[in-house]
């Protein structure tokens, strides 16, 4: 291996590669500083010779450009932004690890940035993570509300947003299909005779709760059940929203015998608010999930849910930035299916209550 000496005695080699410099490389190899960056950066203006001996060099002295360097010349940081509601979600924190697992694979590096639930903090986020020279932006939010997608196309780069419908010149979407999960829901109760269904809602800027809701009573409908505002409880995709939810459906009069939840951690939460209240699940009520986290197969009784591969849909979102990024025309709505899982969470209405 070549070996060299910096100013002032030092040795350059491999063990100190992030100091050797392009001004290193052109003193040992006795050209100009132009030269090196034209060589390292594979220009036909170098003569090949020139260029082979120089990225010889390079190797030898273990040379790394910097991300900087390199944006500065390309225009691009193989850096992508990540905004997410909250990384304490377990659904969120599954979409991270596939779209992270893509991008390290892809040679690029992710930058996250939580917004902790609240909705304003998104935007600075993505303002931010624009200041920082990201390639491009992934949102995994489905709160993103008319006024966003127009300050997300001001950007001027790809924007992928994971679980939001919305689109635009640059924004484009990765989703399940909320409607097709509410619909499978509906269904399912339906086939066990449970025609007093209860939602619990997530938050009032979730589109992906409407959704739910808007598939579970399309199917209602189709036989002849509705689902009454009374029995539509507000929630906030949390265990505490589930608990409250609860709560309100049981001072309703009738009740429902079944409640569909928005995601698993408000089921959650609907499941013990139901034993604090001296009920039993499913003797006394059914109870849906959505998302299918590790925790609803490990909840008593394990929680029958909507299922969305989370991996899947980070990954997906992460290719689609990458075939943007390479000049790729992208399909800017992306769906994936949902699949009902039966678990122990559900049964048919106790002879007492009823169904209808």
């Amino acid at each position: 291996m070549h070996t060299c000496a910096k100013p002032g005695g030092s040795a350059v080699g491999s063990g100190s590669s992030s100091h050797v410099s392009i001004k290193d490389i052109a003193r040992i190899a006795g050209v100009s500083h132009s030269t090196v960056s034209r060589a390292l950066a594979d220009s036909p203006l170098v003569a090949p010779a020139t260029k082979r001996r120089i990225q010889r060099i390079a190797r030898e002295m273990g040379y790394t450009p910097s991300a900087i360097a390199r944006g500065l010349v390309t225009r691009r940081t193989a850096t992508v932004g990540l905004v997410v509601t909250t990384i304490a979600d377990p659904f969120i924190a599954e979409v991270v690890q596939g779209i992270e697992e893509t991008a390290l694979d892809n040679g690029y590096s992710v930058i996250l940035c939580d917004c902790n639930a609240e909705p304003q903090r998104e935007l600075a986020c993505v303002r931010t993570l624009r200041e920082r020279w990201v390639d491009a932006i992934i949102v995994t939010s489905s709160r993103v509300g008319s006024l966003y997608v127009p300050l997300l196309e001001e950007l001027g780069i790809p924007i992928v947003l994971v679980n939001n419908q919305r689109t635009g010149q640059y924004v484009y979407s990765v989703r399940t299909d909320n409607l097709e999960g509410g619909r499978l829901v509906g269904e399912y109760l339906l086939s066990l005779g449970h025609r007093r269904i209860g939602y619990i809602t997530g938050p009032p800027s979730a589109s992906s709760s409407r959704e739910r809701l808007e598939g579970c009573r399309a199917a209602l409908q189709e036989q002849g059940v509705e689902i009454p505002e009374e029995w539509v409880a507000p929630g906030d995709g949390r265990t505490a929203g589930g608990a409250s939810g609860i709560r309100y459906l049981f001072e309703q009069s009738p009740r429902p015998t079944a409640v569909f939840c928005y995601n698993d951690m408000t089921a959650i939460g609907a499941l013990r608010a139901v034993r604090e209240i001296g009920l039993r699940v499913p003797a006394d009520l059914s109870i849906v999930g959505y998302d299918d986290i590790t925790f609803a197969a490990l909840v008593d009784p394990p929680l029958t849910t909507v299922a969305q591969d989370r991996h899947m849909l980070g990954k997906r979102a992460m290719e689609l930035t990458l075939s943007l990024l390479d000049g790729q025309e992208g399909v800017h709505d992306i769906v994936l299916r949902p699949s009902l899982i039966r678990r122990d969470s559900c049964a048919p209405p106790s002879a007492e209550e009823g169904g209808a």
